[in-house]
């Protein structure tokens, strides 16, 4: 039998994994009483309608109870249980626009402020974070995005990492990105803008991209950056960290940035990590 534990930020998206574990053939409770876990676990794989897979949510509305999960979970390993437990994470700042927009309460809020019940979930879930197989940050997943990194996890694919990458085009005169981790500004090369047949197109038309392109200096900032990229990304992840913002800029954010953004989307795509390539300010 496979178990998998679905954990993480009240927000983050635990809901909505849940159900798509469930389109995938999993038994799926929300809300699992922590103290109900090993009796259910070892039910569920009895001889009696055994189940295959089943997934459980467990959060911080288990209250204290939730501090004896990691007692739980050793005495199921050592009967032979091996769980699985999946941790959904997001930025604060996102978290809290989502309560916002849903007009729901924290759990841990009460009357208080939601980033402070936020702050406080964040440090009590911290050892089930370090004990994650599988950490998926929501910040900047699109539903489907996040469907997708869930389908290789009940497919029990190989090669699901827990580190995320966006490559962000944008224009300088419009501000660089608050969420950028990393900022490359390509202004350097030459700009389709003067090229009167160029102007109106973007870094995602052919001609376009091929004029970038065939600036010597293009190739000379891809295999620096590339090369840099490959350096930085396992020693982020070493450091715990989930997610990567690489910023690219130019003065709009149509041409040049566009270009560069889908050539090192690319040759990043080669690593295995999950992607996602966004043009911020293309359309403006």
């Amino acid at each position: 039998m496979r178990c998998i534990i679905i954990t993480g930020m009240s927000g983050a998206g635990k809901s909505s994994a849940l159900r798509m574990l469930e389109d995938s053939g999993f038994f799926c409770v929300d809300n699992m009483p922590v103290p109900l876990v090993s009796r259910m676990v070892q039910t569920m794989s009895g001889d009696n309608g055994a189940v295959e897979r089943i997934a459980l949510g467990i959060d911080v509305r288990n209250g204290q109870a939730l501090d004896g999960l990691g007692d739980i979970l050793e005495e199921l390993s050592d009967l032979g249980y091996p769980i699985e437990i999946l941790f959904l994470e997001a930025g604060t700042s996102v978290l809290v626009k989502r309560f916002k927009e849903t007009r729901r309460t924290h759990p841990l809020t009460g009357v208080g402020r939601v980033d402070k019940g936020i702050e406080l979930e964040r440090r009590r879930l911290e050892f089930l974070k370090h004990r994650a197989d599988y950490v998926i940050d929501t910040s900047h997943l699109l539903i489907r995005e996040l469907k997708g990194q869930i389908d290789k996890i009940a497919a029990g694919e190989d090669g699901v990492r827990n580190f995320f990458i966006t490559v962000l085009s944008f224009g300088f005169k419009y501000g660089i990105p608050a969420d950028a981790d990393l900022i490359f500004d390509v202004r350097f090369l030459p700009n389709p803008y003067y090229i009167a047949e160029l102007k109106e197109k973007t870094g995602s038309d052919r001609d376009v991209y091929d004029y970038v392109m065939s600036s010597g200096e293009a190739g000379i900032f891809l295999d620096k950056l590339e090369d840099m990229l490959t350096f930085l990304i396992p020693n982020y992840i070493n450091e715990g960290k989930n997610q990567l913002v690489v910023g690219i800029g130019c003065t709009g954010g149509r041409h040049r940035s566009v270009t560069l953004a889908r050539a090192i989307y690319q040759r990043l795509g080669a690593l295995d990590y999950g992607m996602k390539l966004e043009h911020r300010d293309a359309g403006k």
